[in-house]
Parts: structure tokens; C-alpha cells; sequence
């Protein structure tokens, strides 16, 4: 009898000792399962990926993109518009092409300080690093540059307008207030001096527009594209 009993307790001490085993393997495999499960997650990047992550970080923004696009357009309709009134080429049209060079110039000053804010904000992406440092520093000149101007610029002809007296209607919906003393001598000289600046603004651009299609037609990188796609 007594026999009997320690058989029954060997065997339920076999039990306990393999249902231990049994849930040990469980959680062994539980853990194996979780640490592959980690190291998969956690594998390097793949080309793929970097690829993604350097065009995310080289790209501008929409927004950067939208403020870009439209100043670009409404500066290439104001040069040579300026060209046109500046030598009375306009002929019964000269009135309403100053009209039109006076508003589009009244929407550039909004239009450019927003820019330039933005842009202190949102730095742009750098250019790449394989670019030599000192067309580097000539990009950045350029950029400032064309933003000083595209700021001075419609400000002189707004003093300038505002000395002459004539009007300034932005495309026919509302006038803008003199903020210079009539003054026509000084009238006259500011006028020289924007026509000057106009000049300056179109080298700058220019200078601009040929460094974009040599990085896309020569170097062939995304400098270009990270402007139009992003």
C-alpha cells in the first residue's frame, strides 16, 4: 500500500516537472519568436529607404514650392512689361500696361515679405555636397540677392508713383495711398533708379534660371527637380 502511494506521488511529481518543462519551452519559443521579431524591425535600412528619406530631406516644400512659382511668374511678366512702358511701346494700350505693371507690382510686396518669412523659418534643403563651395556661395548670393531687390524694388516705384501723383490701382479694385510728398524732380530720379534696379533683378534671375538648367542638363541632379516635383 504504502508502495503504491509513493508510485502515485512519482508520478505526480513526473507530471508537475513536465508541465513545467512544457511551459518552459513555451516561453522559450515566445521569446525566440519576440527576438526575431526585434531584429527584423530593427535591420539596417535598405537602399530603398535611404533614397526616400535623402529625397524627403533635399526637397522643398508645397508651400515653398507655390511661393517660388508664383513670384517666378509674375517677375517674368513684370520686366518685360516694364521694358514695354518705360519706351512708350505700348501705344493705346500704355495706360492700362501701367495699370497692370502697378497692381502686379502693389501684389509682389505681400507676396515677397511672406516668402522671405517663410523662408527664414523653413530653411531651404542644402545643395549637395559634391557642389564646389565657391558656387555655393554664389547661389546664396544670388537667392538674397533677388530677394533685397524683389523687396526695394516695387517700394522705389511706389515712392516714386506716389511723388508724381499719378494713381495706383490695383487692377481696378482699390487705390493705393501716396506715401511720398508730391515731388516730381524726385519723381524722376526714383524712376531712374527702378528701371536700374528691373535691370539688377533680370541678371540676378538669369543668372538664376541658367544655374538651374546647368545642375538638370549638366551635373544632372535633383537640384532642379526638388523645386518643380519636390
Amino acid at each position: 500500500m504504502s508502495g503504491s502511494k509513493s508510485l502515485a506521488a512519482g508520478w505526480a511529481r513526473g507530471d508537475r516537472e513536465g508541465g513545467n518543462g512544457r511551459q518552459g519551452g513555451c516561453e522559450a519559443r515566445r521569446l525566440a519568436r519576440n527576438r526575431g521579431r526585434d531584429a527584423a524591425n530593427a535591420r539596417p535600412p535598405s537602399k530603398g529607404d535611404r533614397m526616400t528619406d535623402h529625397k524627403e530631406s533635399t526637397a522643398y516644400s508645397a508651400t515653398a514650392r507655390v511661393f517660388h512659382w508664383i513670384t517666378a511668374a509674375l517677375v517674368l511678366i513684370l520686366l518685360p512689361l516694364g521694358v514695354v512702358i518705360t519706351n512708350e511701346w505700348g501705344g493705346p494700350l500704355q495706360d492700362p500696361l501701367y495699370d497692370l505693371h502697378r497692381s502686379i507690382g502693389a501684389v509682389i510686396i505681400p507676396l515677397v515679405i511672406l516668402r522671405f518669412g517663410y523662408r527664414v523659418m523653413h530653411p531651404p534643403p542644402p545643395l549637395p555636397e559634391d557642389v564646389p563651395p565657391l558656387q555655393q556661395l554664389a547661389a546664396r548670393a544670388t537667392h538674397w540677392g533677388l530677394y533685397a531687390l524683389l523687396i526695394v524694388q516695387p517700394f522705389v516705384g511706389w515712392i516714386a508713383t506716389s511723388a508724381y501723383r499719378a494713381q495706383i490701382m490695383v487692377f481696378g479694385l482699390f487705390e493705393l495711398p501716396p506715401i511720398w510728398p508730391q515731388d516730381r524732380p524726385l519723381s524722376e530720379r526714383l524712376f531712374v533708379v527702378h528701371a536700374l534696379i528691373g535691370a539688377a533683378i533680370a541678371g540676378l534671375a538669369a543668372v538664376h534660371i541658367g544655374a538651374a538648367l546647368y545642375h538638370h542638363f549638366v551635373r544632372k541632379d535633383r537640384v532642379l527637380m526638388r523645386m518643380i516635383t519636390g
